[in-house]
This record gives C-alpha cells, structure tokens and sequence, in this order.
C-alpha cells in the first residue's frame, strides 16, 4: 500500500489545499472526483487527433467527465452538461475554464461512442487493478452476478440448425437410424480455451432474463448481466457483461481467467448457482481453494463446517458492490443500447467505485 498511500498523502497534503486556494472550497464529491481521477493514468489511454481535416476535440476532459457523471449518479448526460456549465469546481476539474468550452452533446456523444468502441473505460480499469492491487496477494475472490435493467427491446430467439437439415425429432430415434452425438457443453471446452476465446463464445445481445428474489418468488428483466469478482475491501477487479439469459455458472470459469490475470488469490468464494465440477477443478488447478455453497438439486443439502462457512461469509462483499454500484454509480441510469456502450457505461461506475474503495481501506 506504499504508492496508494503515497498518493493519498499527497492529495491531502498538496493537491487539495493547492485547489481550494484556485477554487472555491472543495465538496466532498469534489473531493471524491480528484481522488479517483488521481489515480487514473488517462494519459497511456488518450485518444489523439491523428487524421487529416479539423482536429478533434481533446477526449481527456470528455472521459473525466464521464467519471464525474458516474460519481454524482447523474441519470443522464444533459444533466452532466448543465451541471458543469454552472459548477465552476467540477467544469474546472474536468478541465474546462469558461461555459462556452464545454463540448454539445453531440461531442459527448460521439466520444462515448469512441470509447465504448475502443473499450477505454475497460482498459483503465485493468491497468488500476494492475498497478494498485496486482503485487499483493487478495485473501478471497467473491463471484456474483447482477442484472441490469435497459430501455431496448430483446433480440428474437432464432433455433440454430444445419443449413438443410430439419431440426431433430424428440424422443427415441427411429429402428436403423443413428442419434447424432451432442455437442460438449459450454463449462466442459471452457477450460481448454483462452480468455479471449472464451468471451467470444458467450451470448451479449439484449435478452430477457429470470432469476428467483431474496423471497423466493421469480422475477423477469429486459436487458444484461453484469458479472463481477471482488477482493476483500468491496474492490472490483473483474467484469464480464452478457445477455440476461446466460445462466452465472458460465461465466465462472472466464471470470477466473481473467481475474488470474490481474491479481493473485487463495479463495474463491461463490453462490450454489456456481456449483458444478468444471468450475471446482478449475479453481484448483490455479490454485485456490474453491468454497461454493452446496446446490441440492432435488436433493439433501449438504452443510458447511463452521470455519468454511465464516470464511464463506466473506462472499457478502460482491452484493454490497452490486448494490453499491446501483445505487450510487450509475447502474440503473441505462440510457445507452448495445453491449458494448452499456458496458462502457457501466465500467466507467466500476472505476470511480474501485478507486473510492481503494482509498477508503487507507482511512
């Protein structure tokens, strides 16, 4: 924690009080943004001008205001744009001295499309779990996943079938004929497959999903999921979005990969929806130690010992960042559609909820 701490000490002890002698006094918000901007390395990940014609606008300022719009949990861009043409602070902050600097809405626009595109928001979030959390060893690894709600409709199923083949009859085949073998599941070639290949696999359109509430009783949504791992301290370092329907249990294992990238972990923590042998053997040939609450399936369930279920306990941390990032980082204002843009969205809220969490473990 030297560097983070570093870094603290300095915005404390320089930063802050350099601003407030430019700036009026400085918000407690205000004082979240430059803490998290702070540690945020925009410049490796800048977009710049290289075409020919009218040079664009820098997207620097752009993407600090996107962070500034996940921090404040404002619903949409125009009330972004209004609320930095009068705040002096925050327009300065980001950036901009005068109003008339401020860029339309079409610029704001355009550059998110960019960055979704070019994955900006994705790519500065591994680079600062890399930096900030990949040298030290995390205790547990908590996997969950949430959904999230759009305004787009859901794509239409179509049933994929050879091109001249009628779709297979159900039931026992006919006397002399064959069954055609079936195609191995998505948990059983996951392990033999990279990342990348992996991600590519799995479904990211708008869908309609259902899962059972804390109640009991089945709930529907239009639109994703959001797949997180999180360290102890509530600090997300791993994000996978798919479509509604794909079932948490497939994204555990490209989860794990990518997670191993980033940071190194003795425990993995998950729900009995994640109960399945793939991901167990998996788990343990990076070396953890898998703790998945038992999944009955029509059966007798099967307890765990009381030091593995107050370690499993620890599994709380990836509900507070779910609702965390909800209810304050801009996970229910969806204004966007298509994967790519909603993830982008999204990611810029795991930013500033990573980094905020990151110096709160210093206080």
């Amino acid at each position: 924690m030297s560097t983070l701490f570093e870094i603290f000490h300095n915005i404390q002890q320089k930063i802050f009080p350099w601003l407030e002698g430019e700036l009026d006094p400085l918000t407690e918000k205000e004082q979240q943004y430059v803490q998290v901007v702070s540690l945020l390395d925009l410049g490796n990940h800048e977009y710049r001008w290289r075409g020919v014609g009218r040079r664009r606008k820098e997207r620097d300022s752009i993407a600090k205001a996107f962070v500034a719009k996940a921090i404040y949990n404002f619903a949409t861009t125009e009330i972004l744009v209004e609320y930095l043409k009068g705040c002096k602070n925050l327009r300065r902050l980001c950036g901009w001295d005068t109003k008339q600097q401020i860029p339309s809405l079409a610029t704001f626009s355009r550059a998110f499309s960019e960055f979704s595109h070019g994955q900006l928001p994705v790519k500065i979030h591994e680079a600062l779990v890399k930096e900030q959390c990949g040298a030290k060893v995390a205790g547990h690894v908590s996997r969950d996943a949430t959904a999230i709600e759009v305004r787009e409709k859901p794509a239409k199923k179509t049933k994929e079938t050879p091109s001249g083949q009628s779709p297979a009859k159900r039931g026992r085949p006919c006397k002399g004929s064959t069954r055609a073998p079936k195609e191995p599941k998505r948990l059983e070639i996951q392990p033999q497959r990279s990342l990348s290949e992996n991600l590519k696999d799995l479904p990211d359109h708008c869908d309609v999903g259902t899962k059972k509430n804390s109640k009991g009783y089945k709930v529907t949504w239009v639109g994703y999921k959001m797949h997180l791992d999180c360290i102890d301290g509530d600090i997300p370092v791993s994000a996978i979005i798919t479509a509604a329907s794909v079932h948490d249990s497939q994204v555990a294992i490209p989860l794990a990969q990518m997670t191993a990238e980033r940071i190194t972990n003795l425990y993995d923590l998950m729900d009995a929806a994640y109960d399945a042998p793939q991901i167990k053997s998996h788990s343990a040939r990076l070396g953890h130690v898998a703790i998945i609450d038992h999944n009955p399936r029509g059966g007798e369930k099967i307890l765990m010992d009381p030091a593995t279920k107050t370690r499993f306990a620890e599994r709380s941390s990836a509900e507070r960042v779910n609702s965390n990032l909800k209810d304050n980082y801009g996970g229910r204002h969806i204004r966007v559609k298509g994967a790519q843009k909603v993830m982008a969205h999204l990611m810029f809220g795991v930013i500033a909820l990573t980094a905020t969490q990151l110096f709160r473990m210093l206080l």
